[in-house]
């Protein structure tokens, strides 16, 4: 009998102390923006890297499973090669990026908090029609993909820590609306993040 109470005291002890712990967190990350060539049907696409702003929302189901919602943002040039641009044709960009993903955290080693993520969402490619841009006639694209990812987070405190991590995202490369700029090809978007997260 007095194991059996000594059992249940622990459980709602142990069940106490998670409830009590920070289950939710917002992050800020300055995040860069690196896309490979992409070359497919006489088309090249090249993209110069750029430093964005990454945002994130965690829920702790667990204290391993965590779900997150993401949002980032960044501008930069995409430039195309074709034959009826040998030259290239630039076209100012802005990439937005929409996100859900589930994170799995690893065993902690001291400070440092390992986890691996993996999600699908959309990426959002709007031609900005500015003097920056060679070409006016062109749409947005919004493509879905699958994103990946591992960082780790090292705690400065209960309520702070750092965070940095890698992600990639797997897509279709966008034409902005132009059948002449379409590669039909899939491209992984590397964005490699630091920032910092805040408990609650």
């Amino acid at each position: 009998m007095k194991k059996t109470m000594l059992l249940c005291a622990l459980l709602v002890a142990a069940g106490t102390g998670f409830a009590q712990e920070s289950r939710q967190d917002v992050s800020v990350s300055a995040q860069g923006v690196i896309a490979p060539e992409v070359n497919g049907n006489g088309v090249q696409l090249t993209t110069n890297p750029m430093v964005g702003v990454l945002t994130s929302y965690r829920y702790m189901l667990t204290p391993r499973s965590a779900l997150e919602a993401n949002y980032s943002w960044a501008q930069y040039s995409s430039n195309f090669r074709t034959s009826f641009f040998p030259n290239g044709l630039r076209i100012h960009t802005r990439q937005q990026e929409i996100t859900a993903a589930y994170v799995y955290n690893l065993r902690s080693y001291r400070s440092f908090n390992p986890f691996l993520e993996a999600g699908v969402g959309a990426l959002i490619f709007t031609p900005i029609k500015d003097f920056a841009s060679q070409s006016l006639d062109t749409k947005g694209n919004t493509n879905i993909g699958a994103l990946f990812g591992a960082g780790v987070a090292y705690e400065l405190s209960p309520s702070f820590d750092i965070r940095a991590e890698y992600r990639g995202f797997i897509v279709k490369a966008p034409n902005f609306g132009l059948d002449s700029f379409k590669t039909n090809r899939y491209e992984v978007i590397s964005m490699p993040a630091l920032g910092i997260a805040y408990h609650f």
